[in-house]
C-alpha cells in the first residue's frame, strides 16, 4: 500500500539516505523503538493565581505576599528520591539502556521489537532505597510564601509570567512556571480609561456660572482643582500627570474630571426671586435643541 503512493515509490527506488528503509516497515507495524534512556527527571507544572488588587494598588505598584500550596524540593534528599546515603543503581534488566528486545512472530517472519523496560520504567536507573519523606518523587506538597512584586500600572485581567516559580520538578527536574491573573476591584470614586482616571465632579449651579477653586481628596492625596467661570454641565476638566502610571514606559496618565452641574429641585422664595431675576436678564435665552454629542468615557 505505501508503495503504490507514487512520491512514496520515488522515495523507494532512489534508495540511499532519503528511501524507503527496514525501519520504516518496522514503524508502521510495530511502532517506533525507543531512542535510548527517558529522563528520570520532569518539569513542575505550570500554577495560574489570581491576586486581587485596590485601584490604588493598581496604579503605584505594590509588594504583596501570597502563601501557596505547592511542590516544594525535598529536603531530606534533595531531590535525589534516594535514602540518604545511597544512590539511584543501574538497571539490570536492560542494563541502563532503558529498553528491552523481544522477538515475535509476525506474517513476515520472526521480528525484534524494543520496548521501554517495564522495571525502570524507561530511564535506565533504579532506586533500591527510596526517600522516605518524599516516597521517591524528589518532592513534597507544602505550603510557601510568594513574594510579588506588581509593578506600577497594572490593569485587570493583566497577566504576569514569573518563570521558575511554579512547582518544583519530579525528581530533581526544573522548576515550572507560575502566571499571575491581576483583579483590580472597582473604585467607588475613580474609574480608569487606559492610563487615565476618571471621576464625576459634582458642581453648584452658582459655581458652575462663577469658577471656584477648590481642593478634591485623589489617589495622590488633596489636589487643588480651577474651574473656569461659565462650566457647563458635562464638561471635562483635565488634571495633568494624576492618571494611572504607564506600565511599559514613563510618565503618567491624567485625571479627567467630568462637571455634574446640580440644579436645585426645591426653592425657597428667595431664591425664586433670585432666578427671575437672572432669567430676566437673559431674558433672549430660551430651551432649544442642541447637537448630539459622542458618548464619552464616563
Amino acid at each position: 500500500e505505501v508503495l503504490s503512493d507514487p512520491q512514496a515509490r520515488a522515495n523507494y527506488d532512489r534508495g540511499g539516505q532519503d528511501g524507503f528503509g527496514l525501519g520504516d516497515i518496522f514503524d508502521t507495524f510495530f511502532g517506533s523503538g525507543g531512542r535510548g534512556p527517558q529522563s528520570r527527571t520532569q518539569r513542575g507544572q505550570d500554577a495560574l493565581l489570581r491576586v486581587d488588587l485596590d485601584l490604588k494598588e493598581a496604579v503605584f505598584g505594590v509588594n504583596k505576599t501570597l502563601t501557596i500550596d505547592t511542590a516544594v524540593l525535598c529536603q531530606e534528599c534533595q531531590g535525589s528520591c534516594c535514602k540518604p546515603g545511597t544512590s539511584v543503581q543501574t538497571c539490570d534488566i536492560c542494563r541502563g539502556s532503558g529498553q528491552i528486545q523481544r522477538q515475535v512472530q509476525s506474517f513476515m517472519g520472526a521480528m525484534v521489537t524494543t520496548a521501554p523496560c517495564g522495571t525502570c520504567r524507561g530511564t535506565g536507573q533504579v532506586i533500591p532505597d527510596p526517600c522516605i519523606s518524599c516516597r521517591g518523587q524528589g518532592r513534597v506538597r507544602a505550603s510557601r510564601d510568594l513574594d510579588l512584586d506588581i509593578p506600577a500600572g497594572v490593569s485587570d485581567g493583566l497577566r504576569l509570567h514569573l518563570p521558575g516559580q511554579g512547582e518544583v520538578g519530579f525528581a530533581g527536574g526544573p522548576s515550572g512556571d507560575i502566571y499571575l491573573e491581576v483583579s483590580v476591584r472597582p473604585d467607588p470614586i475613580f474609574g480608569r480609561d487606559g492610563d487615565d482616571l476618571v471621576a464625576v465632579l459634582e458642581v453648584p449651579v452658582a459655581d458652575a456660572a462663577l469658577g471656584f477653586e477648590t481642593e478634591i481628596e485623589t489617589l495622590d492625596g488633596p489636589t487643588s482643582v480651577t474651574v473656569k467661570a461659565g462650566a457647563q454641565h458635562g464638561e471635562v476638566v483635565t488634571v495633568k500627570g494624576l492618571g494611572a502610571n504607564k506600565l511599559r514606559g514613563r510618565g503618567r496618565g491624567d485625571l479627567l474630571l467630568q462637571l455634574k452641574v446640580l440644579t436645585p429641585s426645591r426653592l425657597d422664595s428667595k431664591q425664586k426671586d433670585i432666578f427671575k431675576k437672572l432669567k430676566a436678564l437673559h431674558k433672549d435665552d430660551s430651551p432649544r435643541l442642541g447637537s448630539r454629542r459622542a458618548r464619552g468615557r464616563f
